[in-house]
């Protein structure tokens, strides 16, 4: 009897599962699948960065003389950062002056001479006129006293002769007189032409010489000076950088798989760690850098105290709103449309089964479940990679 009961335990404890091996249940991230609406976001951290940044340029060469401002000073547009100096220049903006005052007294100079030479040409044509009108009258009588026979005829045609030459120089010197105005006022305005543009070439070097006074030119903030006493700068170098802190926005570095989905209008929420305020997505970089895509997001909302520009934020961006869905938490290493095993806990037991489940759209924390899992079903969704041998497990 004993030689028969041996074999039959033997077979009996060969079909026996092996045991599942034991899993703390407070060691694992446990979730329960639901139906209804999800919402699919991205989230990205960032930092905070002015809207608006004026970038202030060296209008004119010169070397710095004082810095009047240092970084964190709030500023107006007539603000003075820092002083500079270039002799040079000021001493080309006073040549500039003094040839304006030559012009000026050139052109008054011309316009009396102009004036004169417009009175002596009145005079002839006055004396011209007085001539004409003389042997006018001087023909007229001789024409009356050739008719009455008093006077010969070559006496007529002499007097008639003289009216005409006189007559003709008279018209010519009115002629003169008359163009005279106009030619006075052509000199006179190529005169005043070369003045404005002498005023104008002392306007621009005026202005260079102001501009070694660097003003702010906005409101807001100094953020950068990075100028030092007796420095030369060339035209053109940056000088500083104004920002204004109120105008704010949010620059997050979203991974690249997630970005995809990403478009511009869509709503945000930036989380500055002392409050949230309202975004919209303003800007979407098109270049991808170290796997992350640079997206702005410009704030809708009145800033948290304590914003202010290179402050760290997390930002989620609302993708869409899934009306009724089947969704989970998102598994440690669940990607959009995969397919994946997970343990679904066994309601009669404490034990976990390995399941395949089909995943679709994803969010920051939920993932819709295609297939594989119904309502109601708990399953793990921290990092099971060290049961890979195992189909089961007992959750303690």
């Amino acid at each position: 009897m004993a030689v028969i009961t041996v074999p039959l335990i033997t077979v009996g404890m060969s079909r026996l599962k092996p045991a599942a091996p034991p899993v703390d249940r407070s060691s694992v991230l446990i979730d329960q699948v639901k139906r209804g609406p999800m919402l699919r976001n991205v989230r990205g951290i960032g930092t905070l960065i002015p809207e608006e940044i004026l970038w202030i340029p060296a209008q004119t060469e010169g070397r710095v003389d004082k810095l009047v401002l240092r970084p964190g000073a709030d500023v107006t547009p007539n603000s003075i950062i820092l002083e500079m100096s270039n002799p040079e220049l000021s001493l080309a903006m006073l040549d500039t002056e003094w040839q304006i005052k030559m012009a000026e007294a050139g052109l008054r100079d011309l316009k009396v001479k102009l004036e004169t030479t417009q009175l002596e040409q009145k005079a002839r044509t006055a004396q011209l006129e007085s001539e004409f009108v003389q042997a006018k009258l001087k023909y007229d009588r001789d024409a009356k006293l050739f008719k009455e026979g008093l006077t010969p005829d070559l006496t007529l045609q002499l007097s008639k002769a003289s009216a005409d030459e006189l007559g003709k120089r008279f018209q010519i010197e009115q002629k003169r007189l008359d163009i005279s105005d106009d030619s006075i006022q052509a000199q006179l305005a190529s005169q005043q032409v070369q003045i404005e543009k002498l005023k104008a070439a002392y306007q621009l070097k005026k202005e260079q010489v102001d501009a070694l006074k660097v003003r702010a030119g906005t409101h807001g903030v100094l953020q950068e000076m990075t100028m030092q006493v007796g420095q030369r700068v060339p035209i053109g170098t940056i000088l500083a950088k104004v920002a204004q802190p109120l105008k704010l926005k949010a620059e997050l570095k979203i991974a690249e798989t997630q970005a995809k989905d990403v478009r511009i209008g869509q709503v945000a929420v930036i989380d500055t760690r002392n409050g949230t305020v309202d975004g919209v997505v303003s800007r979407i970089d098109p270049a991808v850098l170290n796997g992350t895509v640079t997206v702005d997001v410009r704030l809708v909302g009145k800033l948290p105290d304590g914003a202010r520009p290179d402050l760290s934020v997390d930002g989620t961006v609302e993708i869409e709103r899934l009306t009724d869905v089947l969704y989970v938490g998102r598994p440690v290493f669940g990607q959009p449309n995969s397919l994946v095993t997970l343990f679904k806990l066994e309601p009669e037991t404490k034990e976990a089964v390995r399941v395949q489940v089909k995943l679709g759209r994803t969010s920051v924390t939920n993932i819709e479940v295609m297939e594989g899992l119904r309502v109601g079903d708990q399953v793990v969704l921290s990092d099971m990679s060290a049961w890979d041998a195992h189909n089961r497990i007992r959750l303690n």
